[in-house]
């Protein structure tokens, strides 16, 4: 008898079973397909973590650039294929290692709060997990933030995110396999 999610311990609207079911659904879709799941996986992140961007990032060149955005339209602070300086974001920080994954409070972290100086906008909670291909190449970050520090972040969403990243990693790797065969 094959196993179930309930067996596993999840239930079907678990977060991750949603995002796996979304990513893993049909690995050979064309680029525009991928896009499009891709930034839904992104939105039900949002919603369901309660935060107020979430994004993917790639690493190109010196660049970090904004591959797919879930954000408040009321509020765009950030917007597909908008870029800057690698080696001064926080996504690149989190790659070295000299900010961690999960900031419950961003305000708390010497690093993070240099780094909030310079942006036109506050960030209070923060969650960050590299997007890292099979071989070993990191292509970039998936990241999530709060304009304001959540009244109880969960460690736990540290993990969602980090599923995710593997999981579009897989996603990414299969689309550049399917575009070669084509």
């Amino acid at each position: 008898m094959p196993l179930s999610v309930h067996d596993l311990g999840y239930e079907p609207d678990d977060l991750k079973v949603t995002v796996s079911e979304m990513l893993v659904a049909t690995a050979d879709q064309s680029d525009e397909a991928l896009d499009r799941t891709i930034t839904e996986v992104l939105r039900t992140l949002r919603e369901r973590l309660k935060m107020d961007v979430v994004f993917c990032s790639e690493f190109v060149d010196g660049q970090r650039v904004m591959r797919q955005v879930a954000a408040d339209a009321a509020r765009p602070v950030v917007r597909v294929g908008t870029s800057d300086r690698l080696e001064e974001s926080w996504c690149h920080h989190v790659v070295e290692g000299r900010l961690p994954g999960f900031l419950p409070d961003a305000a708390q972290h010497p690093l993070a709060r240099d780094l909030s100086a310079s942006l036109p906008f506050s960030i209070g909670t923060h969650i960050s997990a590299p997007i890292v291909l099979s071989n070993g190449e990191v292509y970039g970050t998936l990241c999530s933030f709060t304009f304001s520090p959540q009244d109880r972040p969960n460690p736990e969403d540290l993990k969602t995110l980090e599923m995710t990243a593997r999981l579009t990693a897989m996603r990414l790797e299969a689309g550049r396999k399917s575009g070669q065969a084509g």
